[in-house]
């Protein structure tokens, strides 16, 4: 065997085993990061669950102060409800449920700052001050969340890549954004 057919068959087998190892690793990326996007949506989950978990301590405290505010209490209880049954939705799915409750919580937030005596419950205050760090942790989850399916993506529509995507059945993942901007904010608490 000549040095130049020796190099050639190195090149060929170098050749041979990048293209059936290339394969292998980018699907194995794309179970990675599918399980990844499936562990985040977990965390998105968790955190909308407990914000639906604080709506009724809300509602009955509100209630206790501001029995005329009836109206709002129930555009946020039916706004909780809608959005608990479509717990088990897409991000999509989910998203104008999670969307209404984020703002009623906010309008029933807002509306509680004409009532002093509300304000200076230990109650509310506690409550406020729950629900604010859940919207934050929600919100955190969200761009946790929406990055890995970004990444994701990504892969999935650039080459070569997608070519593992498509053989394999890889499809493009929806991401959990938030049109109203009210929704996306976490209450403030008034510490004044």
């Amino acid at each position: 065997m000549t040095p130049a057919t020796a190099i050639t068959l190195a090149v060929l087998a170098f050749v041979l085993l990048v293209l059936v190892v290339s394969p292998i690793v980018m699907f194995n990326r794309f179970v990675r990061q599918r399980t990844l996007i499936d562990e985040s949506w977990g965390q998105t989950d968790v955190e909308l669950t407990r914000r639906h978990e604080l709506i009724p301590n809300l509602v009955a405290t509100v209630e206790g102060y501001a029995a005329h505010e009836a109206e709002v209490l129930q555009t946020l209880a039916r706004a909780r409800e809608e959005a608990t049954a479509h717990q088990t939705g897409s991000p999509d799915d989910r998203r104008p449920f999670e969307e209404r409750l984020g703002t009623a919580v906010h309008t029933v937030l807002a509306r509680a700052e004409a009532y002093p005596e509300l304000k200076a419950s230990a109650n509310f205050l506690q409550l406020q001050d729950e629900l604010t760090n859940t919207e934050d942790r929600i919100a955190a989850a969200r761009r946790f969340y929406n990055g890995n399916v970004r990444a994701y993506n990504t892969r999935v529509s650039t080459f070569p890549s997608n070519l593992i995507a498509g053989a394999f059945h890889f499809e493009r993942r929806e991401f959990f954004e938030l049109a109203d901007p009210a929704a996306r904010r976490a209450p403030q608490v008034d510490l004044g």
